[in-house]
């Protein structure tokens, strides 16, 4: 899709409008660091949060044994249903008119685009352009040694835009994804699988979701076996991926069934889930097989799974190549460093997933009204959101192969939890206009009993009188000898808000909400005020702004290496040059002395 966004009115350009809002691959939302991305977009005003909590079949909460940094959570989607709602919603927006169309190139005139040129030569002019062209860049479908153009199965390619971009003087690559056939749920004998049932009841992704009311289903677990890859390697010879027809990077998180049973052979089984792509249909998305091997091949494969072996393949599986710019040619607001008014995002920027490229959608459209306006771009760090993290990773390191959201990414994960993406985005995306007045009203009344509740707890205190320490110990809190906080009690192994509330009737009167982040805000206290520490160290580099035209050949002590990787990432900041692969400490502050120095200059 390609949005032109107007002073006054945007233009979303589609190969297909029926397809707008269309799930490519896994009929899923979230996941691992993905929920994160998901709880983000939904704080800053976002739709994506909504639109699964309206249409998804199974909401379940990974991680709930480890830490709250690490928990996220994962929603099977109606993928027709998502489809649907997300194109009225679309259809909906004031100020946006939706047309399907093939772009070809853009108008740029002066290294400033103005405006886009569709296939049948039909000319749009606008003041901002954002690419968010997925995997239809020159997309080229591999099904065994069988190969076409297409974005996905089912729309056609863009042959040309690449092309121009390249033309454009852009740095322009290939990557490759693929995804898994699609079953007939009615030919799988599910009475030999194991279920696996969501969450009851289902915990919604938007702050705005009171509850989740439609039906619920289970998904199922199998697994590959010895003769599942036995077969597997029999098809070797027409792989594309094996016999050298793909050239593009694949997702080295997400390899295909046959380059897993390749890379680990001496793993008996992998876990496949099968999951229903929908209540109105019956067809089954086996994930954990994505395949471009051969149709034959993928036929005897899935029927040697234990549940599958009389199932009927719907929709084979395939592998997609497609081209992608270099994202170490954006600036951090996503605008395109050598094109005025160019925004890009999503697959085109080298990221994998629906939620890493929502994020991005997201930052691209309110930085890109932002320059129509004169204002300044709203850029997220990474001690503020995931978003900043994936960003900041892409504009100053590139990327050689689709790159995927992990929690492990961020280094201050335990300020960026799922649960305080409100506490965290919500008043920027109030500040920008994306988050209604009546909404914003409704997070401050939960940030004020967030605050009352913690100054409760840090300000109540309990004497050892025997009734009290024999209350204690009742709840198993231990014991007390001199008097002590409510706030040091929580933070006692094994402590509940609920037990303290045995202690305090007050605590009783705060809702869920604020008894969850004060709870996590006590217990986590001493690790989050060291990542507060840590933060407040690297603020002075992140202050440090770099003048965009700075000549990095011109200061002495650096490298020719050092000059030339900052030369192309051209960094806006200090801290953003500390993150360059290759980037010492010493060159960053042989690069801070020339600044102070040439500050000086300018000011006599």
């Amino acid at each position: 899709m390609f949005f032109l966004l107007l002073t006054l009115g945007t233009l979303a350009v589609t190969v297909n409008v029926d397809h707008i809002g269309e799930m490519s691959c896994n009929p899923a939302v979230g996941g691992l660091a993905k929920g994160h991305l998901v709880r983000e977009i939904d704080a800053l005003g976002g739709e994506m949060a909504k639109n699964i909590d309206a249409t998804g079949i199974q909401f379940r909460r990974l991680n709930t044994k480890k830490g709250p940094a690490v928990q996220s959570s994962r929603a099977q989607a109606d993928k027709e249903q998502y489809r649907l709602r997300m194109k009225r919603v679309l259809e909906r927006q004031e100020n946006l008119d939706v047309k399907q169309a093939m772009v070809d190139t853009l108008i740029v005139e002066d290294e400033v685009v103005k405006g886009i040129v569709t296939s049948i030569e039909e000319r749009f002019l606008g003041k901002a352009v954002i690419l968010t062209t997925g995997t239809f860049l020159k997309g080229l479908i591999h099904i065994g040694l069988k190969n076409f153009p297409a974005g996905r199965m089912g729309d056609p390619a863009s042959s040309k835009l690449s092309d121009h971009l390249r033309a454009l003087g852009l740095n322009v690559g290939r990557l490759k994804t693929g995804t898994t056939p699609r079953l007939d749920g009615r030919t799988i004998d599910f009475s030999r699988l194991t279920p696996q049932f969501g969450d009851d009841p289902p915990v919604p992704f938007s702050f705005e979701t009171e509850a989740i009311t439609q039906e619920q289903v289970p998904c199922y677990i199998t697994y590959t076996n010895q003769e599942t890859h036995k077969i597997i390697k029999t098809g070797l010879d027409r792989s594309p991926l094996f016999t050298g027809v793909i050239k593009g990077v694949g997702a080295r998180y997400c390899p295909s069934i046959e380059d897993k049973v390749v890379r680990f052979p001496d793993k008996a089984r992998h876990q496949i889930f099968l999951e229903p792509m929908g209540l109105g249909t019956t067809e089954i998305y086996p994930n954990g097989v994505p395949t471009s091997l051969p149709l034959d091949v993928q036929f005897k494969m899935v029927r040697s799974i234990e549940g599958l072996e009389e199932v009927e393949i719907v929709r084979p599986g395939y592998g997609i190549e497609y081209d992608y710019v270099d994202p170490i040619q954006l600036k951090p607001s996503l605008e395109c460093k050598s094109i005025k008014g160019l925004f890009l995002a999503g697959q085109i920027n080298g990221t994998s997933g629906y939620e890493e490229a929502a994020g991005q959608g997201l930052m691209a459209a309110i930085n890109a009204v932002r320059y129509v306006r004169g204002e300044a771009a709203v850029v997220l760090g990474r001690d503020q959101a995931y978003i900043g993290v994936m960003i900041d990773d892409l504009v100053t390191k590139g990327t050689q192969e689709p790159y995927r959201m992990f929690t492990s990414r961020a280094e201050y994960r335990l300020l960026l939890r799922e649960d305080n993406a409100d506490l965290r985005l919500r008043e920027l995306g109030h500040q920008i206009g994306l988050v209604s007045n009546a909404i914003y009203e409704k997070f401050e009344r939960k940030r004020t009993a967030i605050d009352e509740l913690l100054s409760l707890l840090s300000e109540a205190r309990l004497n050892p009188k025997p009734e009290v320490k024999q209350t204690i110990e009742n709840l198993g809190l231990g014991t007390i000898n001199q008097p002590v906080t409510l706030k040091d009690l929580l933070k006692r192994p094994g402590a509940e808000l609920k037990d303290i509330a045995q202690l305090d009737s007050r605590v009783s009167s705060f809702n869920s909400e604020a008894g969850e982040q004060a709870t996590i805000l006590v217990k986590y206290d001493g690790y989050i005020r060291r990542q507060m520490e840590q933060i407040g160290r690297a603020k002075h580099l992140e202050g440090a702004k770099i003048p965009e035209g700075l000549d990095y050949g011109a200061i002495p002590g650096l490298s020719n290496e050092v000059k030339e990787k900052l030369g192309r990432t051209r960094p806006i900041s200090l801290g953003q040059a500390s993150r360059i692969s290759g980037i010492t400490p010493v060159a960053v502050t042989i690069v801070q002395i020339y600044l102070k120095k040439w500050e000086q200059d300018a000011r006599q």
